[in-house]
């Protein structure tokens, strides 16, 4: 019998204010998710695989400048953008994953080549780079990456000299009239993507583009295996948005997979015991988005919102931004 496809989608999570994200803006990010998942779902129902599923998500909210990763990537303390993603396949437990590379208009994508076209799991900065370019993915110039928004948060965080947990908005230096959608300093930036398809194989991806001012060659959790992606067909599919250290110190994917397997706690309860209990005691917050074998889904978080979407064949698509919100018809 078949399984019910469905995939989760999450933009990263943080001080989301309500008071501060104008109708518009609001609207443009519930558009984006919902785009996004619905992409996904699609190719879920036509019999796609969970691993394009996630692939796809994943490459189209790189693609949007209003979530940090890929295009919207931030900068560096160099002025410079390093991205890092991974992607792991819940049949084969086969995963793929890049750090500190430059220029690669899609990183998901180049996770993907990793697990695909080399003996590796991960990959990093200019080797890296040159591996993908014999396998023929696509590359952009700098000024692809160069958003006027991701600039002034540099220019801030120099500044104070300090390092921005992801991309603030205009109003950090006022360039804008318009109110930014997050408290600055206190939104963390990562996108990623967790599927179910119609065969019962789960995937996940992850995809970022860091912290602002960040020192060159920082890598936080996204590429790390059980800390900022995961899936196992046994268990379920993972990605996180957080602080990334919080993360990779407690292993905290990894924990959730394990309290599964072994304890036999639901994906609810392990999610919840590890972002509302766990991730506290290492200063972590964000959250996660998962969905297990059986299709049960899964978005908690400690921090006042999260980006994040989902969507199951057959019903409307979910997309929401602060703790409560209403099911987008």
């Amino acid at each position: 019998m078949s399984a019910r496809a469905a995939i989760a989608i999450h933009g990263g999570a943080g001080t989301i204010l309500r008071s501060s994200l104008t109708a518009e803006q609001e609207a443009r990010y519930l558009h984006a998710l919902r785009s996004v998942v619905t992409a996904g779902n699609d190719l879920l129902a036509q019999g796609g695989s969970a691993l394009d599923a996630v692939s796809l998500a994943v490459s189209l909210l790189e693609d949007c400048p209003l979530f940090n990763a890929g295009k919207g990537a931030v900068f560096t303390n160099a002025g410079t953008m390093e991205m890092d993603a991974a992607i792991m396949d819940g049949k084969t437990r086969r995963a793929g994953a890049v750090a500190c590379i430059q220029h690669v208009r899609n990183p998901v994508s180049a996770a993907r080549a990793v697990m695909e076209h080399s003996p590796h799991v991960l990959m990093v900065g200019k080797g890296a780079e040159e591996f993908l370019r014999q396998h023929g993915l696509q590359f952009e110039d700098q000024s692809y990456f160069h958003t006027e928004e991701r600039h002034a948060q540099l220019q801030r965080a120099r500044q104070e000299s300090g390092v921005l947990l992801d991309h603030d908005a205009a109003n950090l230096l006022n360039i804008s009239s318009k109110p930014a959608p997050l408290d600055p300093d206190k939104k963390f930036g990562t996108v990623g993507a967790v599927a179910l398809d119609v065969h019962g194989n789960l995937a996940a991806a992850t995809s970022t583009g860091g912290m602002t001012n960040k020192l060159p060659g920082r890598v936080g959790d996204t590429p790390m295996l059980g800390a900022g992606c995961y899936a196992d067909n046994q268990t379920a599919a993972l990605s996180a948005t957080g602080t990334g250290e919080a993360f990779m110190r407690s292993l905290a994917l990894h924990d959730i997979a394990a309290q599964m397997q072994y304890l036999g706690l639901s994906l609810e309860q392990a999610a919840n015991n590890v972002v509302m209990d766990k991730l506290p005691l290492y200063e972590g917050q964000g959250g996660i988005i998962g969905i297990d074998r059986l299709g049960n889904i899964v978005m908690p978080f400690n921090t006042e919102g999260m980006y994040r979407a989902y969507h199951r064949t057959g019903e409307a698509a979910f997309a929401a931004i602060y703790a409560s919100s209403e099911q987008i018809k």
